[in-house]
């Protein structure tokens, strides 16, 4: 299959309606313009005085080199001309030459939410649209409700379609706005629909409350839409949007579509998704298809081996294509093969017989046993691994550290909470003691560690801490139970690394994460130590 497909993005409106999610001006430019190298067709940028942020945002526009900003809105209401409706205005006075406008599909709704009489409703969808059409704009049509319209009053609904369609639309896109129709529901209607308007004008927009976005997207296509619509990671209110980070791949590596993405552009994709998180402040998700740290994670010895032969055996697709990597992870369910693979992507040579390879087996399940994780640290498995040849330096000694929590009420009646950590250390055969304070136990910690470190080790500067996870590992123990900490850390370049650490103190076991990490840095920047 070769057909063209269109792709449209509204991660800028839609997927900033996600709880927790407040896009500035500048993080909309920036995630437009990502989006615009990428090769997406459409970008929808916002609603037009909807907010100042969007106001702000399009007094301005970025301009784009591939796609085609877009402004949102909604038809005219009902007793007013597409002319004169104050709403309406506002979008149509946008800076951009194409506009999405949203309306009523849905028979109930148009009687009950806006209140107007069946026939008006089409008259708002077809004046409105022909508005756009007559400034010399591109106008999208998204048909509100439109499923569950058709369920409803599948002669209404067709009706509010074709009114969009012969009004001059572009593009009619059929909206799953509650996000619960199915997949085989998704495909019977579409392939009704494009008896009456054809596929290359019509568009798909589903949402995920039933998490079968990404399924009704592909079943609408197929059924002969030539749109989709979606956001970045599935952002959106409730339960989200399509994602587009995991329909594109699926639509031009399994299904062969032409998109504006380019083959060779496709790898940018985990780039992008993992943007948008940073900006999100948000820590990505490791199991995202296509682009998570584990979407090509092997973890038992039996896959190791058939992958090491064949990696079509085991991967869908090869890594590289999404900007991914394969990815052998170490843990008590490893053999022999895991390690070597780790070996040899770490560029150690070392023989397929040498004994230290079971040793290390050995010490890892031992390990596990205790409550270490290395299939989700792998920086930490690194320097086990190197350890054991003897490849890793000694970049400082602790001596002793020390942590206090201090909880009072100050002088103006309000809660102070702060911690402050002493820290003595050798580094190059001299001892340093550090004081600071911080956000808690561990960034005291972190922070009097760098203090110690840093007229030493200048590279540290670049380095921070992104992530922190703690696990209680015997929770029957009480407050006295053995935690696991992971600690996710980066660089200026984004390049991320976990490492984890085991007590029954977590303070320590935060330590051994942060030992670790500042370690794991230093070496693979080749720093020398002193």
């Amino acid at each position: 299959m070769t057909d063209r497909l269109y792709i449209f993005d509204t991660t800028l409106r839609d997927g900033n309606q996600t709880q927790g999610v407040d896009f500035g001006v500048s993080d909309k430019i920036a995630i437009a313009r990502a989006l615009d190298q990428l090769g997406i067709d459409y970008v929808e940028g916002g609603w037009p005085g909807a907010n100042p942020t969007d106001d702000t945002f399009f007094a301005k526009p970025p301009t784009l080199s591939n796609a085609k900003l877009t402004a949102f809105g909604m038809t005219r209401r009902g007793g007013r001309s597409a002319s004169n409706d104050p709403g309406l205005a506002v979008t149509l006075r946008s800076q951009v030459d194409t506009i999405c406008l949203v309306g009523k599909t849905h028979d109930r709704h148009a009687e009950t939410a806006l209140g107007v009489e069946l026939s008006e409703n089409l008259a708002m969808i077809s004046d409105s649209i022909g508005e756009i059409v007559r400034r010399g704009k591109e106008a999208l049509f998204d048909a509100e409700h439109f499923f569950d319209g058709y369920k409803a009053n599948p002669a209404y609904a067709l009706k509010a379609l074709e009114a969009a369609y012969e009004a001059g639309a572009r593009w009619v896109v059929l909206c799953d706005t509650n996000g619960g129709a199915l997949p085989d529901e998704i495909h019977n209607i579409v392939s009704t629909i494009v008896r009456h308007i054809p596929g290359d004008r019509l568009g798909i927009h589903t949402h995920n409350d039933t998490e079968n976005a990404v399924a009704n997207s592909l079943a609408a296509i197929e059924a002969g839409c030539r749109q989709v619509q979606g956001t970045i990671n599935g952002l959106g209110e409730r339960c989200g949007n399509a994602n587009l980070v995991s329909l594109l791949p699926t639509l031009m590596l399994k299904k062969g579509f032409e998109t504006g993405v380019a083959l060779e552009n496709l790898p940018k994709l985990r780039e992008l998704s993992l943007m948008l998180e940073e900006r999100l402040n948000r820590a990505p998700n490791r199991h995202a298809p296509y682009v998570g740290a584990s979407a090509f994670a092997h973890k038992a010895g039996l896959h190791v081996s058939a992958v090491e032969k064949d990696p079509s055996l085991y991967e869908h697709i090869d890594p590289a294509l999404v900007g991914n990597r394969r990815q052998i992870v170490v843990s008590d369910q490893s053999g022999r093969a895991n390690i070597l693979s780790n070996f040899r992507d770490m560029g150690i040579e070392i023989a397929n017989d040498d004994p230290r390879v079971m040793r290390l087996v050995d010490e890892v399940k031992d390990r596990e046993f205790q409550g270490y994780a290395y299939d989700g640290a792998a920086a930490s498995f690194a320097l086990l691994a190197r350890r054991l040849v003897g490849t890793v330096p000694e970049y400082f000694q602790l001596e002793s550290f020390r942590v206090i929590d201090e909880r009072r009420v100050n002088a103006m009646g309000e809660l102070v909470t702060m911690s402050e950590a002493t820290v003595k250390v050798t580094v190059g055969g001299a001892q340093v003691m550090t004081v600071a304070e911080g956000n808690g136990p561990v960034n005291a910690l972190d922070a009097a560690l760098r203090k110690a470190l840093l007229p030493h080790y200048k590279p540290l500067h670049g380095m921070r801490l992104v992530d922190f996870k703690v696990r209680i590992l015997t929770p029957t123990d009480g407050t006295a139970a053995v935690t696991r900490v992971l600690i996710e850390s980066a660089d200026t370049e984004d390049d991320r690394w976990t490492t984890v650490g085991v007590s029954g103190n977590i303070i320590n076991a935060s330590y051994e994460a942060l030992f670790d990490s500042v370690t794991y840095f230093l070496r693979e920047r080749g720093i020398e130590a002193l």
